[in-house]
């Protein structure tokens, strides 16, 4: 690629991007009190010298301050997965909150087990929990897993995402096999290889030996990873990773947060998983927040029966606002009328379109990309073959070339999850939205090409 080109195409897409949005421009210069001008840092990770304002959103469609439209393929990067505030949840939320009240009263709701229920039936886990966020889905599901076997450490792979868990915060590298520090991570309490163990995804030599150290309680792992880019797990390697914590007496937890795109029970669902513990947020609330963590029976009898365990008031498992009603009947709606298994068939069929459209332009420009799906999710790297590891996939990555492609779709009227080159399908999208990105696809690539 010639990167004098893209150097020059990118500046260009900045200057429009400056042009066309004065008023988020604006509003992004004079947030003078807001710690790096932003409600919330992640969001300075969007491409050019600002981020787009929100105005209004509503199916798959999102409407900045300065008038303009976009189809949204990021959607809230799997937060919004059901659209901008589905009819059901819109409902269910206003007869919660505005006609019956009682949001945060601390009380539990029949809808409760019926999310319970439902979860159980889409992902096998027979007992549930609920939090606010899947972060402390995650963090509650480590502080069992501890409990119950005794043991401190807990093993990640490399470039995982659970969030901001410090556990989760380590990658391969060093002399020794025990991992480093994730690069840029803030604060850390300890160093995280004293509470944690790493092995790259789809090695399970490397599994192994980290295990054979007895003292994990838990594998905390996505059934593949995403948020580093899509990379599927290769055949049997999920069966070993079984295999192996059985063997070392090791809880096997599957966060599918963001790989529910796979299907209605997500990858455990699609793909025949059996783990002890299933943590999940995010899409389940409809855009509401909203995260639960499964256990299996037999886990769930273990811990129950532990009169040592403060399960109820400051025990760390636990919040006031975790599991309320507001919540719990975001949830509702949104797994009884939204993101339905008929749902997931058309979600799937149309990022399977959307895959089309990007192999048929990458080889028709002989690129070395490739692409990778997990149901209504699909995404672009910059490698050929994909990647088959977080560390591989974290080397493929081109934050200048990702910044154009970015600001190329959102110049004309596209939005892709700002962390990476990831399109997510909602029950809104239609084939339409699907082709109107493949054809600016073919476009960007033509102006890269020259």
């Amino acid at each position: 690629m010639d990167r004098n080109r893209l150097h020059h195409l990118l500046a260009r897409e900045t200057d429009l991007a400056r042009a066309g949005n004065p008023r988020s421009r604006a509003a992004y210069d004079n947030a003078g009190h807001l710690f790096g001008r932003v409600p919330m840092t992640w969001m300075n990770k969007s491409a050019g010298a600002f981020p787009l304002y929100l105005h209004s959103a509503r199916g798959a469609r999102v409407r900045d301050i300065d008038g303009h439209e976009y189809t949204d393929f990021c959607l809230g990067d799997t937060g919004a997965m059901a659209g901008h505030s589905p009819d059901p949840v819109t409902e269910a939320v206003d007869l919660r909150y505005r006609e019956l009240g009682g949001a945060t009263a601390m009380l539990p709701t029949e809808d409760a087990e019926w999310v319970g229920a439902e979860l159980t039936r889409r992902f096998g886990m027979p007992r549930w929990s609920f939090s606010l966020t899947a972060t402390d889905a995650n963090r509650w599901a480590i502080r069992l897993a501890r409990a119950v076997t005794g043991r401190p450490k807990i093993l990640v792979n490399a470039y995982c995402y659970h969030g901001s868990v410090d556990e989760s915060l380590i990658v391969t590298g060093g002399t020794d096999d025990r991992g480093v520090p994730r690069p840029g991570n803030v604060g850390a309490p300890c160093d995280v290889t004293l509470t944690s163990r790493v092995a790259e995804f789809n090695d399970t030599d490397g599994l192994e030996r980290q295990l054979a150290h007895g003292d994990v309680a838990a594998v905390l792992m996505e059934p593949a990873l995403t948020n580093i880019g899509i990379v599927l797990p290769e055949p049997g390697y999920l069966d070993s990773v079984r295999e192996l914590t059985r063997e070392y007496g090791v809880l096997l937890i599957n966060d599918e947060t963001h790989t529910f795109s796979a299907g209605p029970g997500g990858c455990t669902a699609a793909w025949g998983l059996d783990p002890d513990i299933l943590t999940i947020g995010k899409a389940i609330g409809g855009g509401i927040p909203a995260g639960a963590y499964g256990l299996s029976a037999e886990l769930a009898d273990r811990l129950l029966g532990r009169t040592d365990l403060d399960l109820i008031d400051m025990g760390g498992v636990g919040g006031t606002l975790a599991g309320n009603a507001l919540s719990v009947a975001a949830m509702r709606a949104t797994l009884e009328h939204v993101l339905t298994d008929e749902a997931f068939k058309g979600m799937c069929a149309l990022a399977g379109r959307f895959e089309d459209g990007v192999r048929a332009a990458v080889a028709a420009h002989g690129l070395p990309w490739s692409v990778s799906r997990l149901g209504a999710r699909t995404e672009y790297r910059f490698a050929s073959p994909a990647p088959r590891t977080g560390t591989e996939s974290a080397q493929a990555g081109d934050t200048e070339l990702e910044d154009f492609l970015h600001l190329w779709m959102a110049n004309r009227g596209i939005l892709m999850t700002p962390f990476h080159n990831m399109a997510l399908m909602s029950p809104a999208t239609t084939e339409a939205d699907v082709d109107a990105h493949t054809a600016l696809f073919a476009e960007a690539l033509a102006e890269l090409a020259g």
